[in-house]
């Protein structure tokens, strides 16, 4: 299970609809944090996301993608977590970061370290990577972007029945690329019985951003790709001198990229009871875009995997 829960879709500062920016995505039981604006441990209590988490990963140090840490250590520290925590961020991260959770008046009361990345850093974990992707949005500021490993092919059970393959150790060995032999003295190779590798997924975050190639190649191919898009059409001149983009210009990353689906958020105020005008903008360049709003969980399927039934607001 591969899914995104939007805590916060509101820029620069919340409204009566929209929370400021924070995403939280949930793969296999495990939940990684991009960004904390203010109250963001409301939201996850609001929209079901745990406290289990242990990494926070930040796009950069404007007030609304941070400063919820302050509250969420608060809560985790009266609930009495002792387990470690990991907080990521452009350089500048252990200053700012390090401000911030010295705050209040008692330390808190688990480790926190701080690692600052840059773009082409890569975090390799067991079943993906988290990859760091240069933005355009003012000084130091980043995109993350979670690739998933290459997948095992599928496996045939009949197939490995015919061979006379005995179901149990030898399946695994097969499925994991070894050659076996069984008691006849017949070796059966893995291209006998598994598919080829299968392609992870790949779910892509710009943070604030310009329209720019750095993210168009980090997310080609993207099954996601959650993007800036403070601003409509009217509003252009005002996307380039505030380094943020418009809809329209979120949806031609989308299309130079060949993502498959395009999510927009980090809208501003005057979008904040509906943010359809944007998605028939997107629309108008690429056709599978959504609207994020606060509270929205997508899933995001397997290629070969049937999409999930999805209720957008549009």
């Amino acid at each position: 299970m591969l899914s995104l829960t939007f805590l916060g879709t509101s820029a620069a500062r919340p409204t009566v609809e929209r929370s400021v920016s924070s995403i939280a995505i949930t793969r296999a039981g495990e939940t990684l944090l991009f960004d904390c604006g203010e109250g963001t441990q409301r939201q996850m209590m609001r929209y079901g996301v745990g406290f289990s988490l242990s990494e926070i990963f930040f796009t950069h140090f404007h007030a609304d993608h941070y400063l919820g840490v302050i509250g969420l250590i608060r809560t985790l520290a009266l609930q009495g977590r002792t387990e470690p925590m990991v907080c990521y961020g452009p350089p500048g991260a252990k200053r700012v970061l390090g401000s911030a959770i010295n705050l209040g008046l008692e330390r808190p009361t688990f480790p926190i370290e701080v690692r600052e990345l840059k773009p082409g850093d890569r975090l390799d974990r067991h079943e993906y990577a988290i990859e760091v992707i240069d933005v355009k949005h003012g000084g130091a500021a980043l995109g993350y972007a979670l690739r998933e490993h290459e997948r095992l092919g599928r496996f045939n059970p009949e197939r490995a029945t015919e061979l006379g393959v005995p179901e149990g150790p030898l399946w695994g060995r097969l499925h994991r690329g070894e050659s076996v032999e069984l008691p006849d003295h017949r070796v059966v190779r893995p291209d006998d019985l598994v598919g080829p590798a299968r392609p992870g997924r790949l779910v892509v975050l710009s943070g604030d951003t310009r329209p720019c190639e750095s993210v168009v190649a980090a997310a080609e191919g993207a099954d996601l790709l959650v993007h800036d898009a403070t601003f409509g059409n009217d509003e252009k001149d005002r996307a380039c001198e505030t380094d943020h983009s418009t809809a329209a210009e979120a949806a031609q990353v989308a299309l130079a990229a060949r993502v498959k689906r395009l999510v927009l958020t980090h809208f501003s105020a005057r979008y904040s009871v509906s943010a359809k005008v944007l998605v028939e903008q997107a629309q108008a360049v690429f056709s599978d875009v959504v609207a994020a709003k606060d509270g929205l969980e997508i899933a995001v399927p397997h290629a070969d995997e049937k999409p999930p039934n999805r209720a957008f607001e549009q």
